[in-house]
């Protein structure tokens, strides 16, 4: 820790800054050679690659009118798309891009036939075909462009170091800059020496940024090209979503049940026993079985009470008929803490975001009871656009976190799964301020 505290910043903790400019920095640093790299690599690779793409698909089209054309065809696809994943770990580590997986051949059944009519269908197939043809002449281009730049430039810059060869071992002054029949020039003097080692620097400075613009295509190329559609990025993230709203309803039920079986239900046991018993002494002793009917009377009140307790955890009927101002007024009013209301709302959301934003901010204002160690919380919610936006903030301790296992994290993948966002500010000492964005749909 105390090394790279030490590496990082000077004596009076600042943060130390890179004494020499970027434009001088560049064509020494490992960003700059790792591009350079790419950009070698990348010819021999487009050769083989638009060598195998054209060849697979000319044989395949070409025996589409036999069955045999189907198979080679498809195996070409699949080949491309083993390639693409070889491009992609290219492009991650020398250029940095992280690029995801496509989306997985969709089998209808099993067999060769299914796999050859998912290779033939996934648009990601034959993005990859395409991705295989135009990277081979973008290749030739950007290889032809950074060697030329790169070999000039280093060669001009160390000219002063090497032009004494042309005099000892080519018979002339120096680099022939002109000749003809009667005339000819040569950088051999000093002040020729020296411009040109200045114009081999400034083709050095600027050749690693002419490799990364050129770079930046391939960038686009694979992230377009190689990685997952909008689509199919769309249909797993709504698949993830769907796996999160039923794990999350199956956790709501397993609640229910349980805040039943061991409450209310619990008490209604107690409840008829008791009863049972003061019917029994009711000839006997009236007066005890009057003080066990009193007591089972309390017991009713207790059992009512927590089944509202419970009715209003899965939807209160306050939200219901007055919508969210009032809904979230009444579990304000139940807070252990101070909490300001403000809710502004051109019109109600659907049901579904309605309940999702009252559970939100109710499982918002619980923490604040239980960990906060708050004084004072204030609730907003308003609209922007198309999206419903809340806000929870309190006074408290901050430190609250998102990880795996906190209820944040749980919140936060309910409001997920309605493309919705949860982002949490609470550094240690607070305080603290949780924003949640949802989707709105008017009611």
């Amino acid at each position: 820790m105390a090394t790279e505290y030490g590496d990082r910043y000077g004596s009076w903790g600042e943060e130390r800054r890179p004494r020499m400019p970027a434009g001088l920095r560049a064509p020494f640093e490992a960003r700059s050679w790792r591009e350079f790299g790419y950009v070698m690599l990348g010819l021999p690779i487009g050769i083989l690659l638009f060598t195998y793409a054209v060849t697979m698909v000319s044989v395949g089209a070409g025996l589409l009118v036999t069955f045999l054309g189907v198979p080679v065809l498809a195996a070409g696809l699949a080949g491309c798309r083993g390639f693409g994943a070889l491009e992609r770990v290219r492009a991650r580590a020398l250029l940095g891009v992280e690029v995801s997986a496509p989306e997985p051949l969709r089998m209808k059944g099993r067999g060769a036939m299914a796999w050859m009519g998912a290779v033939l269908r996934s648009g990601s197939s034959w993005r990859q075909l395409l991705y295989a043809v135009v990277q081979f002449p973008w290749s030739v281009f950007s290889f032809v462009v950074a060697v030329t730049f790169w070999t000039y430039g280093w060669a001009l810059l160390t000219y002063p170091l090497w032009f004494w060869v042309f005099p000892v071992w080519a018979g002339q002054d120096g680099l022939q800059l002109y000749g003809d029949e009667t005339h000819a020039v040569y950088l051999d003097n000093p002040f020729e020496v020296t411009v040109t080692a200045l114009v081999g620097l400034l083709f050095t400075m600027a050749t690693p940024w002419i490799v990364r613009g050129l770079t930046m295509v391939d960038r686009v190329m694979v992230g377009a090209l190689l990685g997952p559609s909008r689509l199919g990025a769309r249909v797993v993230e709504l698949e993830s979503d769907r796996g999160v709203v039923i794990d999350t309803a199956a956790a709501d039920l397993r609640r229910i049940e349980r805040d039943l079986h061991d409450g209310a239900q619990a008490r209604l046991v107690a409840l008829a026993m008791d009863l049972g018993l003061a019917k029994e002494k009711l000839a006997e002793d009236p007066r005890a079985a009057a003080v066990m009917v009193d007591s089972a009377h309390g017991e009713v009140k207790t059992a009512l009470q927590e089944l509202r307790d419970l009715a209003r955890g899965i939807h209160p009927a306050v939200l219901t008929d007055r919508g969210l101002d009032a809904a979230l007024s009444a579990v304000a009013s139940r807070c252990a803490v101070t909490v300001v209301v403000d809710v502004d709302l051109p019109t109600r959301p659907v049901p579904a975001i309605e309940g999702i934003a009252y559970f939100t901010v109710s499982e918002l204002l619980q923490n604040v009871s239980k960990h906060a160690g708050a004084s004072r919380a204030t609730v907003d919610v308003w609209k922007v656009e198309n999206r419903l936006m809340l806000q929870v903030s309190d006074d408290g301790v901050g430190g609250a976190d998102t990880g795996h296992g906190s209820g944040l994290a749980g919140l936060a993948e309910r409001i997920g799964a309605v493309d919705g966002i949860l982002v949490v500010d609470s550094p240690a000492g607070g305080p603290t301020r949780v924003t949640a964005e949802l989707p709105w749909r008017a009611a």
